[in-house]
């Protein structure tokens, strides 16, 4: 059985337990206490040199960075990748996109807001990192006004890596009400079978350490 180190909070280890939860992969999540510096640890570091969560174990495999993960599960799966080449190298390129664009300004976005303690948090920071985040979400309703999923009519890893950070409810400066598109894609993606919100499918969340 496949084992993703991963823990609720993490946008990133959400778009690995999903693309796992969505092809209907046999997994188990092994909780990371990222809070309390987990990842920070030499057992950890000896995982992932990175000290980044999610962590994949398929048996002897062990594999870092979701998009990664995400390529693994579907190239062994034959889901979710794209039905051509060209559409592959269309996955390929939005889920770039989101690896420069989306998740790397909104992840630090939403810790920066929620996570980091107030008199730390730097409003002209916030300010950029929100203006940054808010111009990538209109490329993707642009696109979202042409195609049901971002490569065309059917659900792959790259809307799960894009989407990854935007069903978490803290408020990181996106409201999916201003985004028509894209609130009716994320709609779309929550009624694929399989799918859970963050918090329900994997272990963590700020209600715990409340």
């Amino acid at each position: 059985m496949i084992k993703l180190h991963c823990f609720g909070e993490s946008g990133h280890s959400y778009k690995a337990a999903l693309t796992l939860e969505l092809t209907e992969t046999e997994w188990e999540p092994v909780y990371i206490d990222f809070f309390n510096g987990e990842t920070r640890t030499p057992e950890f570091r000896e995982l992932n040199v990175m000290g980044e969560a999610p962590v994949m174990e398929d048996g002897d495999l062990v594999l870092t960075q979701s998009a990664v993960i995400q390529d693994y599960i579907s190239s062994k799966t034959g889901k979710l990748g794209g039905r051509s080449a060209a559409e592959r190298r269309d996955v390929l390129r939005w889920m770039f996109f989101d690896n420069s664009k989306v998740s790397a300004v909104a992840g630090p976005l939403r810790f920066l807001m929620n996570f980091l303690p107030e008199e730390k948090r730097n409003a002209d920071v916030i300010a950029f990192q929100t203006a940054r985040l808010l111009g990538s979400l209109k490329i993707m309703e642009t696109q979202l006004e042409e195609t049901p999923y971002l490569t065309g009519d059917s659900l792959t890893i790259a809307d799960i890596a894009c989407v990854g950070y935007l069903f978490y409810p803290e408020p990181f400066g996106f409201d999916r009400n201003d985004f028509p598109h894209i609130d009716a894609w994320m709609t779309r993606i929550e009624g694929t079978k399989g799918w859970k919100h963050p918090y329900d499918l994997m272990p963590g969340s700020p209600a715990d350490r409340a």
